[in-house]
């Protein structure tokens, strides 16, 4: 038989070609900066640290809000400098006062146990804390140092719940006896908008006169701070005159009550 040409055997006769510069035999080579490239993007975040993130997000958002709530919201932000000593200084009087009422205290008991009539000292002891009693109930007369406020309402701005503010404010400065217009403040005063406004139900009408027995030098302060009662009642068209006065005279007294089932225990 005669043999076949490469033509006839193109299996024979086909050669293999090297492979160019431009290919690859082997798997592809990666540089560093690609395989960091492909460890952080796309992320591969677990079920765990993806609770986590949400969960600080939302604390960091809570913690912005309230710091800026604070900030926007506080009396004291704008304040010049001199009301703040003003404050400061009302609030070491207080302090002062505390510590004054601790020292008397301390006094009544050392004179009990030393007095050598303690039967005499204990009956006028009773009876100063009567007379104290009878002042903070309103059932008597109380005279001393204080200050005036006169409010003028001329648009009827004024309501109930600011004078219920100013009382408030009067108490937290030492206020110790207190009178608007004709009627006595005690303990369980209140204060409605019946028909105009009433003081335990007696209806009392502009301007309104506070008598306040107490420190000057506290009382007078406490309703000027910024954003007080002042400013409030001004921010209402209705003016507000402090006075200070060396005697203030409170003489609106209220029935004594007789309770109906307290009785002494030492009895």
């Amino acid at each position: 038989m005669r043999p076949m040409s490469n033509e006839e055997n193109p299996e024979e006769g086909r050669t293999e070609e090297a492979p160019t510069a431009g290919e690859q035999t082997g798997p592809v080579q990666q540089t560093g900066r690609q395989r960091l490239a492909a460890g952080l993007w796309p992320p591969r975040l677990t079920r765990a640290q993806l609770i986590v993130a949400v969960l600080l997000f939302v604390l960091g958002l809570g913690l912005a809000i309230q710091v800026r709530s604070t900030s926007d919201n506080s009396a004291l932000r704008g304040a010049r400098q001199e009301d703040l000593v003003r404050i400061l200084d009302e609030l070491d009087n207080r302090t002062q006062r505390l510590e004054d009422e601790k020292q008397r205290l301390e006094g009544q008991r050392t004179e009990l146990e030393s007095s050598s009539d303690q039967a005499e000292e204990a009956r006028k002891q009773t009876q100063e804390k009567a007379r104290q009693l009878g002042i903070l109930a309103g059932t008597v007369a109380a005279q001393g140092p204080g200050i005036t406020l006169t409010i003028q309402d001329p648009h009827k701005a004024v309501q109930a719940d600011m004078l219920l503010d100013t009382i408030q404010e009067l108490r937290a400065a030492g206020a110790e006896a207190i009178q608007i217009n004709d009627v006595r403040v005690v303990g369980d005063t209140y204060f409605s908008d019946e028909s105009g406004i009433r003081v335990d139900g007696q209806k009392v009408g502009a301007p309104y006169t506070f008598k306040v027995i107490g420190k000057p030098e506290d009382l007078e302060p406490a309703l000027n701070i910024p954003g007080g009662v002042v400013q409030t009642l001004e921010k209402e068209q209705a003016t507000a005159t402090v006075t200070r006065v060396e005697k203030i005279v409170v003489d609106a007294l209220r029935p004594a009550k007789r309770p109906d089932y307290a009785r002494s225990s030492s009895q």
